[in-house]
């Protein structure tokens, strides 16, 4: 397998910038620096990239799971928190969340051991709409909504063209569905928080066409076939 490849599909980062990296002299394989992408990894070949020992085993894993609120997105924590790959403990893979779910956020989460198809869904250039069930205290006006649909300044960054529509309300609260193709860190929150409407709960619901399903909060399963080439459609 091409080194490029190989740097991508352990996960680390495309294509494209693995032959940067390379080029910029930062991998290693079998404590050769490469300095040219042209390298074809063989089997036992010890590659590094800044100093960190990557590995692929050659078969790609896709999972989906229902994030539980009080778990992090991450695949491991020197602060002692629980991570969603703790959560799978039988799976033998070396898989890696795609994308992030804050530590008060539930909901669909994908997890694979594919690095190209991670950075199809991730990169912001892509069409891969996210579905969110909101709920937020109080009443969301006519006026909220119209910025919300339109887009919002959450800091320095103006959101595109959202999806957004009212579920059920009451004088308490409003429970909202809210699609966007965008994901900046906690973009969600940020928006409704621009339009003053403090989230309550949130939780990610679909992704593409792929819905949260009947998994409960910490199930996972493997994706389908026809799941992970509707996504790398997109």
């Amino acid at each position: 397998m091409r080194i490029n490849k190989y740097i991508a599909a352990a996960g680390v980062t495309s294509r494209r910038k693995a032959d940067e990296l390379i080029c910029a002299g930062k991998v290693e394989v079998n404590g050769v620096r490469l300095t040219e992408p042209g390298y074809d990894v063989q089997p036992g070949d010890k590659v590094f990239v800044d100093g960190n020992r990557i590995s692929y085993g050659g078969r790609d894993a896709y999972y989906v799971m229902n994030k539980p609120i009080g778990c992090i997105t991450a695949v491991s924590d020197d602060r002692g928190r629980i991570t969603v790959l703790d959560l799978m403990p039988d799976v033998e893979e070396r898989v890696f969340p795609v994308g992030r779910l804050d530590y008060n956020t539930s909901g669909l989460l994908f997890l694979t051991s594919d690095g190209e198809f991670a950075h199809h869904i991730m990169h912001p250039s892509g069409a891969v709409n996210k579905t969110y069930r909101v709920r937020v205290a109080g009443s969301v006006s006519a006026v909220k909504l119209a910025k919300l649909r339109r887009g919002v300044d959450i800091g320095g960054f103006v959101t595109s063209r959202a999806k957004v529509d009212v579920i059920t309300w009451n004088r308490h609260s409003t429970i909202l569905e809210v699609t966007i193709h965008e994901g900046k860190n906690r973009q969600i929150r940020r928006m409704f928080s621009a339009v003053g409407c403090p989230v309550q709960e949130l939780t990610r619901i679909s992704i593409g066409n792929i819905k949260l399903g009947h998994l409960k909060p910490g199930q996972y399963r493997k994706m389908t076939r026809g799941e992970i080439e509707h996504l790398r459609s997109l």
